[in-house]
């Protein structure tokens, strides 16, 4: 019986298995970005994320547990050095996973798994928006704002009106004096 087995085997052995997070995990620590399955990218999230919350603490002990998983020094330094001092305020949920559509010679569900904190179109974005809170439902508060607008908008318009016609009044007489 599989009872408490949750992790996915991917079809292969646990040393091919092994030997196949470690590969993809140097790779996303050195590349930031990955472009696999869906079912590679959701082990190797539950491989990598408690690596990378180990490198928050950067001692020789730490070093030594993460180079058992990665075997890559390169991949390790990076990981210490870089990666940590960018997530070091972030409490979890390091990695994140882009869904990209089937391949299409198997049909397969693929995917980006990237770092969160090195993604600056997402970041950007994210500053961009302005949370705003409201304790009334949606529909409401688009009706207040909607009422609220048509109320200012005849004020506004009504000097812009009358000024729009005297501004474009001169722009024909003048080509039709040209003539």
């Amino acid at each position: 019986m599989r009872h408490n087995k949750k992790f996915n085997h991917l079809g292969r052995t646990k040393s091919h298995r092994d030997a196949l997070l470690s590969n993809m995990a140097c790779s996303l620590i050195s590349h930031k970005r990955i472009f696999t399955t869906l079912a590679k990218a959701k082990a190797l999230r539950m491989y990598v994320e408690p690596l990378i919350n180990r490198a928050k603490d950067d001692t020789t002990a730490s070093r030594r547990v993460v180079f058992s998983y990665l075997q890559d020094k390169k991949a390790v330094t990076e990981l210490f050095k870089e990666i940590s001092t960018k997530i070091a305020d972030r409490p979890g949920g390091y990695t994140r996973i882009l869904k990209t559509g089937n391949r299409i010679g198997d049909n397969a569900k693929m995917c980006f798994i990237e770092l969160v904190d090195y993604n600056e179109n997402m970041l950007k974005e994210k500053v961009a928006k302005k949370a705003t809170r409201t304790r009334r439902s949606k529909k409401s508060a688009a009706a207040s704002v909607a009422t609220e607008a048509a109320v200012e908008t005849p004020a506004v318009e009504t000097p812009a009106a009358e000024e729009a016609p005297v501004a474009e009044a001169p722009a024909t007489e003048t080509p039709a004096a040209e003539k």
